[in-house]
């Protein structure tokens, strides 16, 4: 226990290295990172007590299951990997104390992150920025390749409205299927909420990138080209899973057993990949806002895909586990409503 605590104590003075002050921790990507490292940390550790309780109570000699310590340990072995993936992601990023002159300040947060209307027109497709070249090979100099540091040229309003019009929509979708999975213990009905995710991917893959198939003037394989367009196709196909087989589970077709695990797979994946999902915008302040906005997205996915492994998995239904993954959802379709870029 006392080394244990002393590599807790090692890793707390690192990290404050790295970040340097509170001002830093909350009005930076490399703070707003760490925050989340320490977020899922807590949850690993939160697990563990309840393994630890189980083990304290064999030691006793009581009566009980065992079970339960191995589902809570698999739990605790998704969340870790995640962890490992957040750290990994943190070495791209520039340490909170290295960043003077474009932290972001609480108002800035503020202006950005209070509560508005969401965004249900879409603009004007020929309104938008005209496509970006793609660099053709690694020793050409074309216009569209970024150079870390570049200031890259703002989008205009057209291109936010058509960004924030997407998330508001999808914010909808996602927020229907909370309330729907809440509603399936009372409405037969409600079991087919996962056909809404089909909607949602068809949505997706048609509005995600404005300058790529089908809309944009680049090919559906030219477009794998960029690294968040092939980000955004893994996530359509995530989201397609989520639709076919939770769908399938909840009316009856396949088993939870098995099929069901797909869906909080897919979850807890997803949410570790936007969690890495990385943002070249060329200002230190946008990208700082971008992840302000992704980062509980990651977080409530990774709860979710975990609360809904432990109810299928454990002998006995666990209640918490059926309430938090459906809220979570619910939290999300909030998020993306109130998303902005401007």
């Amino acid at each position: 226990m006392v080394s244990v605590a002393v590599l807790a104590l090692a890793g707390a003075g690192l990290a404050y290295w790295y970040v340097g002050s509170p001002s830093a921790f909350a009005g930076t990507t490399y703070g707003v990172m760490l925050a989340s490292k320490i977020l899922m940390t807590a949850l690993l550790v939160g697990l563990g007590a309840l393994n630890f309780k189980i083990v304290q109570a064999v030691r006793k000699g009581l009566p009980v299951e065992l079970l339960p310590l191995r589902r809570f340990a698999e739990a605790e072995v998704g969340i870790g990997f995640t962890i490992l993936l957040a750290a990994a992601s943190l070495t791209s990023t520039p340490p909170a104390v290295d960043v003077q002159a474009d932290r972001v300040g609480p108002s800035e947060i503020w202006a950005r992150m209070s509560p508005v209307f969401p965004r249900l027109e879409t603009p004007v497709f020929a309104d938008l920025s005209p496509a970006t070249p793609l660099q053709s090979n690694l020793n050409s100099s074309a216009a569209g390749s970024f150079v870390p540091g570049q200031v890259l040229q703002p989008n205009n309003p057209a291109d936010i409205a058509w960004s924030e019009y997407n998330h508001h929509w999808s914010g909808i979708v996602v927020l229907a299927i909370g309330i729907g999975s809440l509603l399936v213990v009372r409405f037969r009905w409600a079991r087919n909420w996962p056909l809404l995710f089909l909607g949602l991917a068809v949505f997706l893959l048609i509005r995600a990138d404005s300058e790529n198939w089908p809309l944009g003037p680049r090919g559906f394989w030219e477009s794998f080209q960029v690294a968040e367009v092939a980000q955004h196709r893994v996530f359509v196909l995530l989201i397609a899973g989520f639709a076919v087989f939770e769908w399938a589970v909840q009316t009856g077709r396949l088993s939870p057993r098995r099929a069901g695990l797909v869906f909080p797979a897919v979850c807890a994946i997803g949410g570790a990949l936007l969690l890495t999902h990385s943002h070249s915008l060329g200002n230190v302040k946008e990208e700082f806002l971008a992840e302000l906005s992704h980062i509980p997205l990651a977080i409530l996915a990774v709860i979710a895909g975990w609360a809904r492994w432990l109810e299928i998995r454990m002998p006995k239904p666990v209640q918490a586990a059926r309430w938090i993954w459906p809220i979570c959802f619910i939290l999300i379709g909030t998020i993306l409503l109130n998303y902005r870029e401007g």
